[in-house]
């Protein structure tokens, strides 16, 4: 009888997509790239996971977020992330946290956690997010910088320490080489960033490039995990 997943499992065999549906992954940062991150999960069969955002969706975020229409404005990403996930797969589980991941978090993360997607904006949250990861030995996945980009084609998945050009994996290599941690796998761009006729608050940004980094680190979170079940 033909599912949901029916297509999935022609392609990557019944085990394989058992793994993901027992799988569970903790998403931190539900904007650009995680809330696309959530909907390649979701598709590609992963049923248990954590969502972690302080934030309500913003007018703002249309232009890039899946989350993000007229009518979900004002309401948190999480839960909005969670009504989406459980509308393309009833039977999936989600715990949400409406908050702001920081060093001072407490019970988030966990040994119960086979994947961590750290797609969060600050330096400070990104390093706590890898720090506990290796403490852990749960496997993570961060994004570099997706704003002031518009070449979607430039994403490369690599180790932190081979990456070159992005602002943001500058610092992260001084802060985990300060940390001695010795890798980090990320999805970063190699387009060097657009520059602005003016400096605006915000960080310019388009629908094409930030969504195509959350789908490839979807690919490799699913990637990773069916290896890990063989």
């Amino acid at each position: 009888m033909l599912n949901e997943f029916s297509r999935t499992e022609l392609l990557i065999g019944e085990k394989a997509l058992k793994r993901l549906q027992n799988s569970k992954v903790a998403i931190f940062g539900i904007g650009g790239v995680g809330s696309f991150v959530v909907e390649g999960l979701v598709r590609g069969g992963i049923t248990n996971f954590i969502l972690v955002d302080k934030d309500v969706v913003d007018i703002t975020n249309i232009n890039r977020q899946i989350i993000a229409t007229t009518k979900t404005i004002g309401i948190p990403k999480v839960d909005v992330a969670k009504a989406r996930i459980l509308e393309i797969n009833p039977e999936a589980r989600v715990e949400i946290y409406k908050e702001c991941f920081m060093p001072e978090s407490k019970g988030i993360i966990n040994d119960s956690i086979d994947y961590i997607v750290d797609a969060v904006d600050t330096v400070t949250a990104k390093i706590e997010l890898v720090v506990r990861a290796n403490n852990l030995k749960i496997p993570i996945i961060s994004s570099m910088g997706t704003g002031n980009k518009l070449d979607p084609t430039k994403f490369e998945v690599t180790d932190i320490y081979k990456t070159e050009v992005c602002p943001l994996a500058k610092v992260m290599r001084k802060e985990l080489k300060n940390r001695d941690i010795k890798k980090l796998k990320v999805v970063y761009s190699k387009e060097i960033p657009v520059k602005l006729e003016k400096q605006e608050q915000i960080i310019s940004s388009i629908s094409f490039v930030p969504s195509v980094a959350g789908l490839i680190i979807a690919g490799e979170v699913i990637k990773d995990l069916i290896k890990m079940g063989e």
